[in-house]
């Protein structure tokens, strides 16, 4: 077993491999993606009760809250990936950072932009220089800032390494933005959903936000998946597996 493991790993991490266990997986990842999401939302905004306080206003946490779960934990899966490119040179750990990085700012922007459209009726603008606001921010700038880092070199492994060193540093503000309202006083509401312990949110609201979140990291396999094959069939434009793959295509 503990041989298997490992193999099992290194076969993987090869580009002809992987191109076609990511080509198996992202149409189920997709498929289940939509299933769940469809669920979620007739949950949340069909099933689900008015809130006490809100009313209806409350709903918009059913992509709110999955959205914003999802900017930090692809950025975590990104500064994984890059430490692996870094420290082994894996190629495949590399693609794998740097295709991340487009679907976790476009969750961190969706996260943004349902927030003040959250904000404006609750707090009555739609921004303030809140610590959770401004540190997700950060966020999204740093995930601009790996994508820009990554094109801005010609070479693109050398970009790549460049932007999984910025990616690593930037792992410091994924902590602040979970924390943030524990540390500072914020106008922003504390966590509801809890893993460890009861939750301050009813039953008949907690599980679309939770088919929600399983949705999100579905989608994010499927697209990663698809960004990724894209990606390896342009890096590895000269071997023979894409050159089978390029003929088989053109045969059929």
């Amino acid at each position: 077993m503990a041989n298997w493991i490992p193999l099992w790993v290194h076969k993987l991490g090869s580009p002809p491999i992987f191109y076609r266990f990511a080509g198996a997986v992202r149409p189920w990842a997709l498929a289940l993606a939509a299933l769940l999401g469809a669920v979620a939302l007739y949950g949340g905004l069909v099933l689900a009760p008015q809130d006490r306080y809100q009313h209806d206003a409350y709903r918009i946490i059913f992509i709110h809250v999955p959205c914003a779960w999802m900017s930090l934990f692809i950025y975590g899966a990104m500064a994984v990936a890059s430490f692996v490119a870094l420290v082994w040179r894996v190629k495949l750990a590399e693609v794998v950072a740097m295709e991340s990085a487009p679907i976790g700012a476009a969750f961190t922007f969706v996260t943004l932009v349902t927030g003040s459209l959250w904000g404006k009726p609750m707090w009555g603008t739609w921004w303030t220089w809140d610590a959770r606001l401004t540190s997700e921010l950060v966020l999204l700038f740093l995930y601009l800032g790996v994508i820009g880092l990554y094109h801005a070199f010609e070479d693109r492994r050398q970009g790549a390494r460049a932007a999984a060193f910025l990616a690593l540093i930037g792992i410091v503000n994924v902590p602040i933005v979970h924390f943030s309202v524990n540390w500072w006083n914020t106008l922003h509401q504390g966590s509801t959903v809890r893993i460890l312990g009861p939750s301050k949110i009813s039953g008949d609201m907690l599980w679309p936000l939770l088919t929600m979140m399983v949705a999100t990291k579905c989608y994010y396999l499927a697209s990663l998946c698809g960004r990724v094959r894209a990606d390896l069939l342009e890096l590895e434009g000269g071997k023979d597996w894409v050159r089978r793959i390029a003929e088989a295509e053109e045969r059929a």
